[in-house]
């Protein structure tokens, strides 16, 4: 019935969506020019719209709900990246570029409707309090019920988030014995760099997951930490890092680039140009630098990436970016919520747009990568197309603009993970919760490795772990009878860099992943 009251005066509203266009943009400027918008008296039809609903109609309407669903709304035709974010919402998504949240430090996963400690971060709460990787919780504060409920990850994280300096008291069950401790709750680091090592005697390896607040910083700790160590050539991987703080892309582009070299430079119909140039001397101006990318590494990525192959400082390896050249701003509304708008388009050096076409609409955008993969653009080089203007380098190279960077080298997309099995292991996370029972099965054994050499030395690829993996993913009804000598191996693969990731976080996982990767070696083989 409410669907029905809803559908009789919301389409009065939806058409006066660009009326309302300009209270919005009226609200997110910096500064008015006028601070009696509407000091005239007159009123507007979108007003004069909302006076008679909530003065005429049959029931109460939540205005606050209406609202949302006009702003939503008017915002999908703009782009596909300028968004609204309730309230509610906008401290969870803006913890995500400050590279912090508020909580007790844990990594849990749902076994048989109980919550399981499967990590915890170093020196972070739980660990002082005496939290132990296997504890189960079965409770908190006494009263709220984890255990035996199909209860969210979200709920359970909102129990369990809250201010620093607050606490939270836990009930666990450890080998069967119950145990009540109280956690102080902290502020947690959560990093941008997953993995900073020498994957050979000079050469560096840094990969980064996103570009937040703290990414620069943590850059170049990393940076230097693997210059006294004698790197000599880096790689740098921004494959799945879909963007962020375009600040922190141009200060890492700074250290490889030198002189006062432009960078990018932004401009919009109300943003007048605004170009970035190199300030000062960088900390890697010389050496040989790959930069590893895939579909997903977009918008900072493609900032960074960009002003490397412009000025021909790097050689990009992978396949052609996301396609993401727009930049937004957030700005706060009066009620709590937030919109990131976005004000300007992105060039690199030489005046490439990267951005791909959305004037099909937002679905069809989205469905985007689908398509490159269906095309065969990730799977063989001859499919890619090259997209818009060409533009040249000044040594000479023809790169393109209109639809992300183009690699200099192409690797293709493996298709071997599609299959139906390894589909299921994945939604299952089969692979994820067979590491966590056998290292709690064998955890003296596991603890003991000092570095990932010994972990792939002593925990092989071998029959025994195969058999023993296929029990397990039986239970969860997959069948690996007549796997592919192939997967075989690379399921194997992913178990030991899954077993690293358990006992030496992030960067464990990618030594050895990496020792796998064909775009890896392919890097490798460039700087030799």
């Amino acid at each position: 019935m409410a669907s029905k009251k809803l559908q009789i005066w919301l389409p009065l509203i939806l058409s006066l969506i660009m009326v309302i266009g300009m209270i919005i943009g009226f609200q997110l400027r910096d500064k008015s020019i006028n601070n009696n918008f509407w000091a005239s008296g007159k009123k507007s039809s979108v007003q004069e719209v909302m006076d008679l609903v909530n003065s005429k109609y049959v029931d109460n309407v939540k205005t606050d709900s209406i609202d949302q669903i006009i702003i939503e709304q008017f915002l999908s035709n703009l782009d596909p990246h300028s968004v609204y974010i309730p309230a509610t919402n906008l401290k969870e998504v803006n913890e995500e570029l400050m590279g912090k949240f508020e909580g007790i430090g844990v990594e849990f996963r749902m076994f048989n409707d109980t919550m399981n400690i499967v990590n915890i971060i170093k020196d972070g709460p739980s660990e002082k309090a005496g939290i132990m990787i296997g504890d189960e919780i079965i409770k908190v504060n006494d009263s709220i019920q984890l255990a035996g409920k199909k209860i969210g990850t979200d709920n359970i994280r909102k129990h369990l988030r809250g201010l620093e300096g607050s606490s939270v008291k836990v009930s666990i069950l450890r080998n069967g014995v119950m145990k009540d401790i109280t956690i102080t709750r902290g502020t947690i680091p959560v990093s941008s760099i997953d993995a900073a090592y020498l994957i050979e005697p000079t050469v560096g390896y840094v990969r980064i997951n996103k570009f937040a607040e703290n990414t620069y910083r943590e850059f170049m700790n990393n940076l230097e930490n693997l210059q006294k160590q004698g790197m000599q050539k880096l790689i740098l991987d921004l494959r799945e890092n879909g963007g962020g703080l375009l600040n922190e892309a141009i200060n890492m582009a700074d250290e490889f680039l030198d002189g006062n070299k432009l960078i990018v430079y932004t401009e919009g119909i109300h943003s007048p140009r605004k170009e970035y140039h190199c300030e000062r001397d960088g900390l890697f101006e010389k050496g040989a630098l790959v930069v590893l990318v895939d579909e997903t590494s977009a918008s900072a990525s493609e900032v960074l990436a960009g002003a490397l192959q412009d000025w021909d400082r790097a050689t990009i390896i992978g396949r052609r970016t996301f396609g993401k050249g727009l930049v937004q701003l957030q700005y706060s509304l009066s009620d709590g919520s937030a919109v990131r708008l976005t004000i300007a388009r992105y060039f690199t050096p030489l005046g490439r747009n990267i951005q791909k076409s959305y004037s099909n609409g937002k679905e069809k955008y989205e469905e985007e990568l689908l398509n490159r993969y269906h095309d065969g653009e990730l799977i063989k080089q001859d499919s890619s197309k090259l997209q818009g203007t060409p533009f040249k380098t000044p040594k000479g190279h023809i790169v393109y603009g209109g639809g992300g960077i183009t690699p200099d080298i192409f690797i293709p997309y493996d298709t071997s993970n599609m299959s139906i099995n390894n589909l299921k292991l994945y939604k299952k996370d089969v692979l994820s919760n067979f590491v966590y029972n056998l290292f709690r099965q064998q955890s003296d054994f596991f603890r003991s490795f000092k570095n990932t050499n010994e972990l792939t030395q002593k925990f092989n690829l071998s029959e025994s772990v195969w058999q023993q993996f296929k029990s397990f993913a039986k239970k969860d009804s997959v069948v690996l009878d007549n796997v592919k000598p192939k997967e075989k191996f690379e399921l194997l693969q992913h178990i030991q860099a899954l077993m690293a990731r358990q006992i030496f976080r992030n960067e464990g996982y990618f030594e050895v992943m990496n020792k796998y990767d064909d775009a890896i070696q392919k890097a490798l083989g460039s700087l030799k």
